[in-house]
């Protein structure tokens, strides 16, 4: 119980208390998203993932949220291209379908198409487009009816797990948005509902990972409680729906039907998320119990703040409430960047809270990073 107490007040301390150090100027935002953009550039050779890899493609996510930057303020088309040459390489195809459970479906192999489509928008070619237009027809034509408890791996063919809502959503969105086909939001719609309905624990106001970690899952070999007695709540995994909340309503009309219930869900996961901010800054890989997992983490941390700040940027979050946890989550995120512009502390692939390191590091950590900087750049003016 004092194990439990103590680690919820120092995360709860950090919404009580205003943080005092203002934002950086927008030169030092962009000194230090290049910084951290070049090292990812110069070690991308080096990683592992193929370039349609849901991975990568929550890096081109925040390169090309970077790219658009420093064109506009640099005239730098320099990102734009990288990202553009990879497109190129790719085919702009989704991943390849799975031999094994999820199949043509899986919502980590749309994670690219969100970068292709956006490319798509700026420069045409219906090289862009189509690829990813077929595959998502194709699963229209037949969707998946199993149900939704990730303890049978066919589920995986569905929106069965939190993170598949900052992966897939977006595209259907942007679908609908390029062809004027509202048949790809219809399915939107009607998938994040019943995830949300099936993930989202309203008390908390937070997202399970998966049905594997409610408290009364059977399967003994995933954790239902953390040590403290709460219930597990991942923070990247959370991180992962708020940033995909954003990305969504970035991409939504704003007289799109049903776009209110997506408002609502993010302006409730935001406030609960300013809540759960530790005295350091940062989203440690447990929210409920961060006394178990003391090291800082940057990718949950990543997309939280990005969320924040989109939301303060776009008028949905109370500027004057939120800019402290906006402050101070950006400034531990600077605060894991090395000399050489490595952005540590990124715990690694994973569906629950893991122990971190400073050395550790991924490419969807950049990606987050990026998104973010480019919100507390327009929040720097």
């Amino acid at each position: 119980m004092v194990r439990q107490m103590i680690g919820l007040l120092v995360c709860a301390a950090a919404a009580a208390t205003a943080c005092a150090q203002a934002l950086p100027s927008q030169a030092e935002v962009r000194g230090v998203m290049r910084k951290v953009a070049d090292w990812q550039i110069r070690h991308q050779s080096q990683v592992r993932w193929d370039a349609t890899n849901w991975t990568n493609g929550a890096l081109y996510v925040g390169m090309l949220d970077w790219a658009e930057l420093a064109e506009a303020a640099e005239k730098d088309a320099s990102y734009t291209h990288w990202v553009l040459g990879i497109g190129e390489g790719a085919e702009w195809k989704p991943a390849p379908v799975r031999k094994g459970p999820g199949k043509a479906s899986h919502a980590d192999d749309f994670t690219v198409c969100q970068a292709w489509l956006r490319l798509y928008k700026r420069f045409g070619g219906e090289n862009r487009l189509t690829p990813t237009r077929k595959r998502v027809d194709a699963i229209l034509e037949k969707p998946a009816t199993v149900g939704l408890d990730l303890h049978k791996w066919n589920a995986l063919e569905r929106w069965s797990w939190c993170d598949a809502l900052y992966m897939a959503p977006q595209v259907y969105a942007m679908l609908t948005q390029i062809t004027g086909d509202k048949k790809y939001r219809d399915f939107m719609d009607a998938e994040f509902k019943a995830t949300t309905d099936y993930l989202y624990d309203k008390e908390e106001r937070l997202f399970f990972r998966d049905s594997r970690y409610f408290p009364d899952a059977p399967n003994k070999q995933f954790a239902h409680r953390e040590a403290n007695g709460e219930k597990v709540f991942w923070g990247r995994g959370n991180g992962w729906v708020l940033a995909g909340l954003a990305n969504l309503l970035r991409v939504l009309p704003q007289d799109a039907p049903g776009r209110d219930y997506y408002v609502t869900l993010y302006k409730e996961m935001a406030g609960r998320l300013i809540e759960l901010q530790c005295e350091d800054g940062y989203w440690h890989a447990s929210l409920l119990d961060p006394a178990s997992y003391p090291s800082p983490e940057t990718s949950g941390t990543g997309f939280i703040v990005y969320g924040l700040a989109w939301g303060v940027n776009n008028g949905l979050l109370d500027r004057a409430a939120t800019m402290p946890a906006i402050t101070k989550g950006w400034k531990a995120l600077c605060d894991a960047v090395q000399s050489d512009g490595k952005l540590g502390y990124v715990q690694p692939i994973g569906q629950d809270p893991r122990k971190v390191t400073r050395e550790m590091t991924e490419v969807y950590g950049v990606g987050a990073f990026l998104q973010a900087g480019a919100q507390i750049h327009l929040l720097a003016k």
